[in-house]
């Protein structure tokens, strides 16, 4: 079979794109870009590409036909990982920082799980660490701010893993539902500590949460509402944290 056609190669997960680009983008603006940027930025894409190659061939029991795109991306992910270092030596620090949420998905793949909250939310939780690195790899120095961002990239994201899955996989399920808005509810009072502004987006993805999932929004329509929230999110909260 050919490369093209080969299994795991191209990542069918379309929502992973928001949640790969905003968190490293609100980290590079609010730090500062700096040349690391460069090769970070190709680490956190082709290592997403080596983590979804990975998951595929533990999701199929390991079976030699889904390994040629988890020896290439792992390869490439590693080189660049060296390249990225070798630019700056103390990104290193950040690194056991995603060894959990690394893990968890490895094995929730492995367990045919990946579908689940417990996957969804570690997911969430690396890709946000992700706006402090790309912060700290800037000439930024205020950690604080740079958390602070990745606090409400992280509630930003977990609402949505919660919003969508209610929208499609859980569409009837009253119960779920009202999880959903629940989380987004508690987000917008986490957010509302640190930013009015912010917070004021927040509780209308709550009021979207309650109300979107119940008029049977297609898959497209959620994905293109979601580019659109994504990019408010990522605004609002450059400007107001």
């Amino acid at each position: 079979m050919s490369r093209s056609r080969s299994p795991g190669w191209v990542p069918n997960q379309h929502g992973a794109w928001a949640m790969l680009a905003s968190p490293l983008a609100v980290g590079i603006l609010a730090g500062g870009p700096a040349w690391v940027h460069v090769p970070l930025t190709a680490l956190w894409f082709v290592g997403y590409f080596a983590f979804f190659a990975t998951s595929l061939w533990l999701k199929a029991r390991r079976r030699p036909r889904y390994w040629p795109p988890v020896r290439a991306y792992g390869i490439a992910a590693a080189v660049l990982g060296l390249v990225t270092l070798a630019v700056q030596p103390s990104l290193i620090v950040w690194a056991p920082l995603f060894i959990l949420p690394l893990g968890v998905g490895l094995w929730a793949a492995a367990a045919r799980r990946e579908r689940e909250l417990l996957s969804g939310l570690t997911t969430v939780v690396g890709s946000g660490l992700m706006t402090v690195v790309a912060y700290a790899a800037g000439s930024g120095t205020d950690l604080h701010r740079a958390w602070l961002l990745a606090l409400t990239q992280f509630l930003y994201f977990a609402g949505t893993v919660f919003y969508v899955k209610s929208a499609i996989r859980e569409r009837g399920n009253e119960r779920f539902l009202w999880l959903s808005v629940a989380a987004h509810a508690a987000a917008t009072v986490v957010v509302l500590i640190f930013s009015p502004w912010l917070a004021l987006v927040f509780l209308l993805l709550t009021v979207r949460a309650a109300f979107v999932p119940r008029l049977g929004a297609t898959p497209k329509q959620l994905g293109i509402g979601e580019i659109v929230s994504t990019v408010v999110v990522a605004v609002v909260s450059l400007l107001t944290v």
